[in-house]
C-alpha cells in the first residue's frame, strides 16, 4: 500500500518511449528493414510501434526473410547503447521509495531485456514485475498485457496507473480499465491526450503525487 495514499495503488509502466530513449533507434531500424523487405504497409515504422515482434514479423512472407530479420534484430539489440530520458530512473526510484507497487509491462522480448539488463544490472531490482512480450498470448492493442500485471502486483486494473506512449499501448491502457497517463515521446501532445487521462512530455515532469493522483477522465 502506498505511503501517501492510504489505498492500493500500483503503476505499470511501459519500456521503450517512457523511460528508455530508444523509438527513434527502432524506427529507423524498421524503417530500413522496410525498404529492404517492402511490406507495403504506409509508415511501417510508425505503425508497428507497441507491437509485440512475433506480430511484426507476420508482415513478412516467409520463413526465410523472418530469419534474416531476426537475426538483423539480434545483431542491432547487441549493438545498441541504450539511453533512459533524463530523469526517468529518478522518478522510478522516487515511486519505489514510496512504496509503490510497480511492473514494467513492454512489447519487448527477454532477448532484448538481457541486452538491457547487461548495461543497466541495477535496472530490474527497481521493479516488482517485469513482463516481457513473450509472457503474452494477445499483444497490444489487447489489454490483457496490462492485467496481468495488475494481477502479478495483487490489485485491481482499476487501482493501477498505466505509463504509455504508443497508440497501441494508449489503446491497451484504456480498455484495460486503468487510469492511463500518455508520455508524449513517440506521438504528439495532442494525439497522446485523447487517448489519456493525464499527458505529460516526460515522466520527470510527474512527482509522485501527481501519479497517484492521476484523474479519471469520463
Amino acid at each position: 500500500m502506498s505511503k501517501i495514499l492510504n489505498q492500493p495503488c500500483g503503476v505499470l509502466f511501459d519500456l521503450d518511449g517512457v523511460l528508455l530513449d530508444s523509438e527513434g533507434k527502432y524506427s529507423i531500424f524498421w524503417g530500413q528493414i522496410d525498404q529492404e523487405y517492402p511490406t507495403g504497409v504506409e509508415n511501417f515504422a510508425s505503425y508497428i510501434k507497441g507491437f509485440h515482434l512475433s506480430r511484426i514479423l507476420n508482415y513478412f512472407d516467409s520463413d526465410e526473410v523472418r530469419q534474416q530479420i531476426l537475426d538483423k534484430l539480434s545483431a542491432f539489440e547487441r549493438e545498441t547503447k541504450y539511453e533512459f530520458f533524463p530523469g526517468a530512473l529518478d522518478y522510478v526510484k522516487r515511486l519505489r521509495d514510496a512504496g509503490i507497487p510497480m511492473a514494467i509491462v513492454t512489447s519487448s522480448d527477454r532477448k532484448k531485456m538481457q541486452s538491457l539488463y547487461s548495461q543497466y544490472p541495477e535496472f530490474p531490482t527497481l521493479f516488482d514485475h517485469i513482463i516481457t512480450g513473450d509472457m503474452v498470448t494477445k499483444a497490444k492493442p489487447d489489454p490483457d498485457c496490462f492485467l496481468m500485471g495488475a494481477k502479478m502486483l495483487g490489485l485491481d486494473i482499476k487501482d493501477c496507473i498505466v505509463l504509455e506512449d504508443s497508440r497501441n499501448g494508449l489503446i491497451a491502457g484504456r480498455s484495460s480499465g486503468a487510469r492511463v497517463i500518455g508520455v508524449a515521446t513517440t506521438l504528439s501532445t495532442e494525439a497522446v491526450s485523447q487517448l489519456s487521462d493525464m499527458t505529460v512530455d516526460v515522466v520527470r515532469q510527474l512527482s509522485v503525487e501527481q501519479t497517484l493522483n492521476c484523474p479519471r477522465r469520463g
